[in-house]
């Protein structure tokens, strides 16, 4: 799974009746799974070792990441019109709703059990969940105001976090001051800002009596219109597959033995940029701290698990004299 952001897609919704189903948005969904594989494949080659650490959570790769996101929460409100407008198919909604929820919550048990410190609480499935629930109270709202809920969604965390919302019962909302760590965390803000923004779209299509037209659009090749209908099983099932054929081949073929430097400073940044703070600053705190590890012979039993940096009070000493340090730094 990804570190922060993952994504996958919510099962497609079926039209209503009456009206045309758009299969070009089928295959558009199996394009994002495409995609979608492909950033968790490079997130598979980090994990054991054959890319440097951070490289999956960092530059490009980061906002490949995002956009990916972003993408399947659009189509989820897009598919929610298409489905519930404008009347509400309820027990539909529900069904989808509790397979939906199911899931989520296998992943979240599945991660528990093999990465207890980075377990998914709250990743791309729990956010479709809980954001679509809430997108049918703008189903009917007029296109406007659910713009601008979008909007606001979509710049309420550069603006406003709060230590209230440290408590782990509130990370869903994404506006802790502390980021908690995950491999899949996609908070309800701001991501229910890209579903918002898929139903006005989707409604303006509606309202204007433009589907008919989009139905035209080319629909793509049949296997991959087959993948965006069965998203959430290719979901489930390929992240499984790549860790399973990466393992064979680092059976065969090892990855290089990594720099600890290297390698502590590639997961430190990134963590300590979770955190909401400057890469500036990151790259001097981390840079203190692996000169400290250095100096009392650490950074081996650090990087080897046999310390643990919340627990070992030398570990928490050298972080607090770093933070010092770089605070009064001009």
């Amino acid at each position: 799974m990804p570190d922060s952001i993952p994504d996958t897609a919510a099962p497609p919704a079926e039209p209503a009746r009456g009206r045309p189903r758009l299969l070009w948005l089928d295959a558009l969904r199996g394009l994002a799974l495409i995609a979608m594989a492909t950033y968790h494949f490079s997130w598979d080659l980090e994990f054991f070792g054959y890319l440097a650490p951070g490289t999956s959570t960092g530059g490009f790769l980061r906002l490949y990441a995002r956009s990916i996101a972003s993408t399947f929460l659009f189509l989820a409100g897009f598919s929610l019109v298409l489905a519930h407008y404008p009347s509400l198919r309820l027990n539909a909604f529900l069904r989808r709703f509790a397979v939906i929820l199911a899931a989520a919550l296998a992943i979240s048990a599945a991660t528990w059990w093999f990465t207890p410190d980075a377990w998914i609480f709250f990743g791309i499935l729990h956010s479709i969940a809980l954001a679509s629930l809430i997108g049918l109270l703008f189903l009917r709202m007029p296109v406007i105001v659910t713009l601008a809920a979008a909007a606001a969604a979509l710049a309420l965390p550069a603006y406003y976090r709060s230590a209230n919302f440290d408590t782990p019962w509130l990370w869903f909302a994404g506006l802790s001051e502390q980021l908690p760590r995950s491999n899949d965390y996609v908070p309800l803000f701001p991501w229910i800002g890209a579903l918002l923004v898929g139903i006005a779209v989707a409604r303006l299509l509606v309202d204007y009596g433009l589907l008919a037209r989009l139905s035209r659009l080319p629909d793509g090749p049949g296997w991959l219109r087959w993948g965006g209908r069965h998203s959430l099983t290719i979901y489930l099932l390929h992240q499984p597959v790549l860790i399973a054929l990466v393992f064979a081949v680092s059976q065969i073929v090892p990855p290089p033995a990594p720099d600890p430097v290297q390698s502590y400073i590639g997961s430190c940044e990134p963590a300590c940029a979770q955190q909401g703070n400057t890469p500036a600053l990151c790259e001097a705190f981390c840079s203190c701290t692996l000169e400290k590890l250095q100096a009392q012979s650490l950074l081996e039993p650090l990087q080897s698990g046999t310390i643990l940096p919340d627990q070992d009070e030398r570990i928490l000493t050298l972080a607090s004299e770093c933070t010092a340090r770089i605070q009064t730094t001009p």
